[in-house]
């Protein structure tokens, strides 16, 4: 069961199933559901899992968590794996140096790890919707990859309409046209003259609206969401943070029962809350360590115990995945140490003074499970520049990682790191690392796959010659308005 990070406020049911928290995420007092009581392994659970590919794994670890959506179903949604560049291995680990492996998540139809969530989920929402016969408007605010995945999924499905938001200027341009070329009739694109945060509080504001829900219930559709304020994301990006251990299993790189690092390149936090679920249930892992950018807002929480936006701006970087401030689902990690009240006492204070301190105590109950540390712009440009020459391509996201697997790593043990999107979602800021020379996303990516032998996915390179579709960069001031149009037709 699922229940409410902030405890529950009397208009929501106490505690709901799966499908309930997937097709309203929004629970009491503004809070995200999360798991009442996590699921764990059984002593035998890693020896079975050596056994099983990708998509057997990932239907064990639904079932633990009592997933109220018929088996049949979950498998045709896991088949979606098959779609990505090896369906035996949608994510693959790749040995980069003796203790350090990475856990490539970008394999599937939008190069980024949101693939690896949104694919399944977006199949198993449009099931629950048509099965029911009810009609949803799914709002997503995105840095960058979670628009394009999420248009991906639901592009033409039955009973869903979809509202992507994206800060103008604040993506890759590839990023940019992989979602304004989208052509379902389905979905609306929408730039907004803001950053991320400005777009992820808009969708936190409307979700939360009693008003804006109350006007689509009068055209018989329901609200929700596709980012990972929803916890049917979340599930999923706890299987990857697993397979990778059994992998190392089988390589013999690790002995069952011994402790590994992951390392995550993290802005909204999902991916990290994916691990931390993972360690709960029983992964044995040493800690998780987050990477952050120079908007080093999650470096200062794990290091002092406070969270502190209010004299905060937000910085572009050429990790822009990365440029968040308000990172959500720390949230799941406060209200699963801390509980309810605790939880909805520092989203409070978050929101009214734009801070919150823990205590001594809380603050090293967060550090039995995390570390962290942030790279500015240079290590990126440099870490990515010393890997290609060693003949392994990594993005701006996951050079962050590099630092902190020199840095806070404390142990010689493996650790894996989270290689988050590919590189040719930013194909300037890869060739300038290399060539310390600035161009356009089409040349650059041209230069880059020449000069370093690698290929472009044909989903990339025909982004230049698609029809643009979307074209409103608004204020945010105007978002409602626009989603009410858009619904109108």
């Amino acid at each position: 069961m699922f229940t409410g990070t902030r405890g529950n406020d009397g208009k929501n049911p106490e505690k709901v199933d799966f499908s309930y928290a997937m097709l309203n995420p929004s629970a009491g007092f503004g809070g995200l559901y999360s798991p009442e009581i996590l699921p764990k392994f059984d002593k035998d659970f890693f020896t079975r899992a050596a056994k099983k590919n990708y998509k057997e794994l990932a239907l064990e670890i639904l079932k633990l968590f009592s997933v109220d959506v018929e088996e049949g179903v979950l498998k045709e949604a896991l088949d979606l794996y098959d779609k990505f560049d090896d369906k035996n291995s949608p994510a693959p680990l790749v040995k980069v140096k003796s203790d350090l492996f990475v856990n490539e998540l970008y394999h599937g139809p939008t190069r980024a790890f949101k693939d690896m969530a949104l694919q399944p989920f977006g199949y198993i929402f449009s099931y629950l919707a048509k099965k029911r016969d009810e009609k949803y408007l799914i709002l997503a605010a995105t840095s960058g990859d979670t628009g394009p995945a999420t248009l991906n999924t639901f592009e033409n499905k039955e009973n869903i309409k979809v509202v992507c938001l994206y800060p103008s200027g604040g993506t890759s341009d590839v990023q940019r046209l992989q979602m304004v070329t989208a052509a379902g009739k389905n979905l609306k694109v929408i730039g907004i003259k803001g950053n991320f945060d400005d777009a992820q509080n808009a969708l936190k504001s409307l979700l939360a609206s009693e008003t804006f829900k109350e006007d689509l219930k009068k055209q018989n559709i329901n609200l929700s969401a596709a980012n990972s304020v929803n916890f049917g994301r979340i599930i999923f990006q706890i299987i990857y943070h697993v397979s990778s251990y059994i992998e190392l299993l089988k390589r013999n790189e690790l002995k069952e029962g011994e402790k590994f690092y992951i390392t995550v390149p993290s802005g909204n936090f999902g991916n990290a809350l994916g691990a931390y679920y993972a360690k709960k249930m029983g992964l044995p892992v040493e800690k998780i360590l987050i990477a952050s950018n120079i908007n080093n807002i999650l470096t200062e929480l794990f290091t002092t115990g406070v969270y502190d936006i209010s004299k905060k701006e937000l910085l572009q970087s050429v990790s822009p995945a990365m440029d968040i401030l308000i990172s959500s689902n720390v949230e799941r990690v406060l209200f699963d140490k801390f509980g309810a009240k605790r939880c909805k006492e520092l989203m409070s204070e978050l929101s009214c003074k734009r801070l919150y301190s823990l205590s001594k105590e809380e603050l090293e109950a967060l550090r039995e499970d995390f570390d962290a540390v942030y790279s500015d712009d240079e290590f990126a440009l440099k870490t990515i520049a010393e890997f290609a020459k060693k003949g392994y391509v990594l993005d701006p996201h996951t050079a962050a990682c590099v630092k902190a697997y020199r840095t806070i790593k404390q142990k010689d043990i493996p650790c894996v790191i989270c290689s988050t999107a590919e590189w040719t979602k930013f194909a300037p800021t890869m060739w300038n690392a290399l060539q310390n020379n600035k161009c356009g996303d089409k040349e650059a990516l041209e230069n880059f796959s020449k000069t370093l032998k690698v290929g472009i996915p044909e989903c990339i390179s025909s982004l230049f010659e698609k029809e643009i579709k979307h074209t409103d960069v608004i204020d945010k001031s105007q978002i409602q308005k626009y989603i009410t149009d858009f619904l109108k037709g």
